[in-house]
């Protein structure tokens, strides 16, 4: 099998998800990152190369010097991760595929839905793959949650509550942090929308893989709090799911006491499932007049294709970095076959 080359935009030296990409990348020994550009700094950006051992001559000042060099080489990048502020996103995007290489980028795609179907419309004629990097629907349980209710074991779902609450805005405020002129409240950099944009996204794609339901129509609160943030810090959205299912979403940057409290649960007229990040590897399983069951990873009653997404051993911790590796190993199969390498 090919071993994929990549390269990386943005994630430089003190970005949390530039260093989640480069390990999740590399997890399952399909990919080598090879080239980038890390930062506009030039300090930074030779700093990170160095610090991953990217070859001089493969670090790159910005973007667009990237990816015509790569482009034009035989042993050139084969995809590239683009973990840089919403605005740039779609720039970045475009240009890599324009030059024929595949694209894994962070949420938002985009700043609206026109350039979100550009770059599909864009991806669909090149045949190249397009992913984005929703981390949490790569748990192992969450393909549990699906397969159990494709399987019947809940019955009908009456309705699906997912919540992702955050306290850093609260915190940083509290300690004095200015808080408000950072990039994810800035309309420029990050859009209309800064939490539900940032948070709210991973919820809405949560529910739909999870549950295999659509979101069709949405009631949605958005608002900054304090009042005085520039854009919203607190999303409370009705959801309309297929057939009619009656969802809730909440994402919020002020929840004081939630530091990363990602949750979905369903319910159902046979039972219900329940999962949380907080805990990753347990799912809680509770039939109509039944008692609380858990399941946890790597056991053999999970579903086949759910084992094979545990990494380790049944009773250890398995989490974040895992969830990246089985998003990239999936990306990578994906890019692979349009290669005719898979």
């Amino acid at each position: 099998m090919k071993h994929l080359r990549f390269g990386m935009v943005g994630g430089g030296i003190g970005s949390f998800i530039g260093d989640v990409h480069h390990r999740g990348a590399q997890m399952d020994d399909l990919a080598i990152m090879t080239a980038g550009c890390f930062s506009r700094h030039a300090e930074k950006n030779q700093a990170t190369g160095e610090q991953w051992h990217i070859p001089s001559d493969r670090l790159y000042t910005d973007y667009k010097e990237m990816v015509e060099k790569e482009s034009a080489r035989e042993d050139g990048i084969d995809f590239v991760v683009i973990a840089t502020p919403n605005k740039t996103h779609f720039p970045i995007a475009k240009a890599f595929l324009e030059h024929g290489i595949h694209v894994s980028c962070d949420k938002p795609v985009a700043m609206n839905i026109q350039e979100a179907k550009e770059l599909q419309k864009l991806a669909e004629e090149k045949g190249l793959h397009f992913g984005v990097s929703y981390t949490y629907v790569n748990y192992p349980m969450i393909h549990q949650i699906r397969d159990m209710i494709e399987m019947g074991e809940i019955g009908k779902i009456l309705t699906v509550v997912a919540e992702y609450p955050q306290d850093w805005v609260m915190n940083g405020l509290d300690r004095g942090d200015d808080v408000r002129h950072a990039w994810r409240f800035d309309r420029s950099q990050a859009g209309d929308s800064a939490c539900c944009a940032d948070i709210g996204t991973h919820l809405s794609c949560l529910i739909e893989r999870a549950t295999g339901l659509d979101i069709e129509q949405v009631l949605a609160n958005l608002t900054p709090i304090p009042a005085d943030m520039p854009l919203d810090t607190n999303a409370q959205v009705l959801l309309k799911l297929t057939g009619g299912v009656p969802g809730l979403l909440w994402a919020s940057q002020v929840a004081i006491g939630h530091e990363c409290g990602v949750s979905i649960r369903v319910f159902g007229d046979k039972g219900s499932l329940e999962w949380s990040h907080e805990q990753p590897t347990r799912l809680k399983v509770t039939k109509a007049n039944g008692p609380e069951i858990y399941y946890t990873n790597g056991r053999s009653f999970l579903t086949k294709r759910v084992e094979n997404l545990s990494r380790i051993a049944a009773g250890h911790p398995e989490g974040f970095f895992e969830a990246f590796g089985n998003y990239y190993r999936g990306f990578c199969h994906d890019v692979l076959r349009c290669m005719g390498e898979d």
